[in-house]
Parts: structure tokens; C-alpha cells; sequence
């Protein structure tokens, strides 16, 4: 089976998050981290993406 990854637009269009608040809870590990690609390549993996969304709003019951 072939992950599914996503890029920075994707990742900010999903979550409804700016760049820097991404950047400033991956410092903090309280957003899934991006896997390198190669170079200044970086994506997150969609079944991160999905399951920190999914204990995001769990959390906020």
C-alpha cells in the first residue's frame, strides 16, 4: 500500500493552521513531524496528519 503524503499547503489547507504554528508545535511535539524527502524536501505522512487530527478532536470533547 503507497502512503499518501502531504506538503505544507496541503498540511495547512487541512488543518486550518499557519506555517508558523505548525513549525512552533513541532518544537514543541504536539504536531506529527514532517519526514525528509531529499533536499529541502519535506512532507507528513497522510496517516499522521489523520490520526493527530482525529486525537485533536477527541481531546476537545
Amino acid at each position: 500500500m503507497t502512503e499518501i503524503l502531504y506538503r505544507l499547503p496541503e498540511v495547512m489547507a487541512r488543518t486550518g493552521l499557519a506555517r508558523s504554528t505548525i513549525y512552533n508545535w513541532i518544537a514543541l511535539d504536539q504536531f506529527p513531524h514532517p519526514i525528509k524527502l531529499g533536499g529541502r524536501i519535506s512532507a507528513w505522512r497522510a496517516s499522521d496528519l489523520e490520526a493527530w487530527l482525529s486525537s485533536f478532536v477527541r481531546e476537545d470533547k
